[in-house]
């Protein structure tokens, strides 16, 4: 685990924030010179605690107008059950997420389609023909008050 101190936990905080922040701005907020914020950027980058920027994405503006989270639980549990239903599930564009968790089932995915319609045809051409499944349980998101995905 990497010790932070309160400079580069505070540059964590602006950057996750908003990545696309300039460097000026955000060594103004942290209180650093730029160039003593660039390195700290670049170091943070450099160990792999900055993994990368991403852009936020209007899905239903794209089309995909509904999120639903689907508990899936697997027939056996050997290990080239679990990796044969993460490729499955890794081709499938979807699924947004894919968790292998603990508890009643294997894995928690976060799908997002356009419309009941195209969930349907999810679960039936996608997860119903995928071997490795057992169960399947739907949950539709009504909304969202909280996320903090980037």
């Amino acid at each position: 685990m990497i010790k932070l101190d309160r400079f580069n936990e505070k540059i964590l905080q602006e950057v996750e924030k908003d990545g696309r922040v300039s460097n000026v701005d955000l060594a103004g907020r942290v209180g650093l010179s730029p160039s003593a914020c660039l390195r700290r950027v670049q170091e943070l980058e450099r160990q792999g605690v900055i993994k990368g920027y991403r852009a936020v994405l209007d899905r239903a503006a794209l089309g995909s107008g509904i999120t639903i989270f689907v508990m899936v639980g697997l027939s056996e549990h050997l290990k080239k059950d679990s990796r044969a239903f993460e490729r499955a599930m890794a081709r499938a564009p979807e699924v947004r997420e894919c968790h292998n968790v603990t508890g009643a089932v294997e894995y928690l995915l976060r799908v997002e389609v356009a419309d009941l319609a195209a969930y349907k045809a999810f679960h039936g051409d996608v997860l119903g023909t995928v071997p490795q499944v057992h169960s399947i349980t739907s949950y539709i998101c009504l909304g969202s008050p909280k996320d903090e995905r980037a």
